[in-house]
């Protein structure tokens, strides 16, 4: 405090007669929305190539990715994975172009989590 903040608090010369402090108030900011990436089944990608993709793109060791295809196979999808948008449009669009250009119809999606 300056000092005739100090000398206005003891004499009583401030207009109110309150003193206080000022805070600097931030607005609490919002965490982006999250999205999940999802892998589709279909009859005709072979297995092998589904754990390809989950170690190239989103990083699983083989045995990770033998599990998630496993689901996959078994359950019609599965989450590959967790992301903020961008990653996760990205992350779909690798799949599908890798997919596409070997001539598999793999299908693999987002949605908000």
């Amino acid at each position: 405090m300056t000092a005739d903040i100090l000398m206005m608090a003891q004499n009583g010369d401030d207009d109110d007669g309150d003193f206080g402090v000022k805070l600097d108030v931030r607005p609490k900011t919002k965490r982006p929305p999250l999205y999940k990436v999802l892998i589709l089944n279909d009859d005709y990608t072979p297995m092998e190539f589904v754990v390809h993709v989950l170690e190239r793109f989103f990083g699983m060791t083989h045995a990770q990715a033998f599990e998630l295809m496993l689901t996959v196979h078994k359950k019609g999808v599965a989450v590959a994975g967790v992301f903020s948008h961008e990653i996760a449009e990205t992350k779909v669009a690798q799949v599908m172009d890798f997919a596409q250009r070997h001539q598999h119809p793999l299908q693999c999606t987002m949605e908000k989590e």
